[in-house]
C-alpha cells in the first residue's frame, strides 16, 4: 500500500508532456544518435583496412600454420569498396550502441517509476557487457578451430590424382561470415539478459526454466544450425555455450524473480 502511494505521488509529481514536446525530445535523441553514428562510420571507413586484417588475423594465422602464404582475393573491381564500406556500417553500429542505449534510456526514463528504474539500468549495462563477451568468444575460440577445419579440405599438388584443390577466399565472403558469426555469438550472449529482465517483472520463474530446459536444449541447436555455418564445430560452438547460458538464467532468474512467484511455484 505504502508503495502504491508513493508510485501515485511520484506520478503527479510529474508533469505531463505534451505530445509535440514528445516528438521533440525524441528528434533530439534520434539526432544525438544519428550524429555518432556518422562520427563513428566516418572513424571506421578510415581505419577500415587495419579493422579487416584485424579480423582477418585468424585466418591469416591458420594459413601460416597449413603452411601458405596468408591471401584473400576480390573478382570486382568494387567489390573491396564495397567490403570497406560494409564494414564501417557494421563497426559504426557497434562502436555507437552505448551512445544509442544511452539516448533511448535519456528519453524512456522520465516515464518509469523508480522502482521500474533500478530493474531496467543495470540490464542496460549487462546488455553490450556480454555482447563483447560473445563476439570474443567467437573471435578468439571459434575462429582459429573452424579455419583449420576448413583449410583442411585442400588438397596439395602431390597428391596421387594430381589435382590441386586451394581455397582461394573472397574478401566479401570473408567478411560476411565472420559479421554473421560475431552477430550470432553476440546475440545469443544476450539470452541471461532477456529471461532474468523477464523473471524480474514477474513474466516467467525459474520454475518454468527448468520444466523447459529439455525443449530449450533442442532449440539451442537448432538456433545453432540457422546462424551458423553447415558445420559441425561452428554449430557446437554455438549450442553450448547457449546451454551454458540457459542454464545461467536459471540460476539468476531465481534469485531475482518476485517472491511471490517463488510461494505460487511451492
Amino acid at each position: 500500500m505504502v508503495m502504491r502511494d508513493q508510485q501515485e505521488s511520484e506520478a503527479l509529481n510529474d508533469k505531463a508532456m505534451p505530445l509535440i514536446e514528445h516528438f521533440i525530445e525524441l528528434r533530439r535523441r534520434l539526432i544525438w544518435c544519428l550524429l555518432t553514428f556518422a562520427i563513428a562510420f566516418g572513424f571506421c571507413y578510415h581505419f577500415a583496412e587495419q579493422i579487416y586484417l584485424f579480423l582477418a588475423h585468424p585466418l591469416a594465422e591458420a594459413m601460416r600454420h597449413d603452411g601458405q602464404q596468408p591471401h584473400l582475393i576480390y573478382t570486382a573491381l568494387y567489390e573491396a569498396f564495397f567490403t570497406y564500406v560494409k564494414l564501417a556500417f557494421f563497426g559504426a553500429t557497434f562502436l555507437s550502441f552505448p551512445m544509442v542505449a544511452i539516448q533511448a534510456w535519456i528519453y524512456i526514463a522520465p516515464g518509469l517509476y523508480r522502482r521500474e528504474k533500478k530493474i531496467f539500468a543495470p540490464f542496460l549495462i549487462a546488455t553490450p557487457l556480454l555482447f563483447i563477451l560473445g563476439a570474443s568468444l567467437a573471435y578468439f575460440l571459434v575462429f582459429p578451430f573452424a579455419w583449420k577445419f576448413f583449410l583442411s579440405f585442400q588438397v596439395g599438388g602431390n597428391s596421387t590424382s594430381g589435382l590441386h584443390i586451394e581455397l582461394q577466399a573472397k574478401v566479401s565472403e570473408y567478411l560476411n561470415l565472420v559479421t554473421r558469426l560475431v552477430m550470432a555469438f553476440g546475440i545469443a550472449f544476450e539470452l541471461p539478459v532477456m529471461l532474468t529482465l523477464m523473471a524480474k517483472i514477474g513474466f516467467i520463474s525459474s520454475e518454468k526454466l527448468k520444466k523447459l530446459r529439455r525443449y530449450a536444449y533442442v532449440v539451442a541447436f537448432i538456433i545453432a544450425a540457422i546462424l551458423t555455418p553447415p558445420d559441425v564445430i561452428t554449430q557446437i560452438s554455438l549450442a553450448i555455450p547457449l546451454i551454458i547460458l540457459y542454464e545461467i538464467s536459471i540460476f539468476s532468474a531465481r534469485i531475482v524473480e518476485p517472491k511471490n512467484t517463488q510461494e505460487d511455484n511451492v
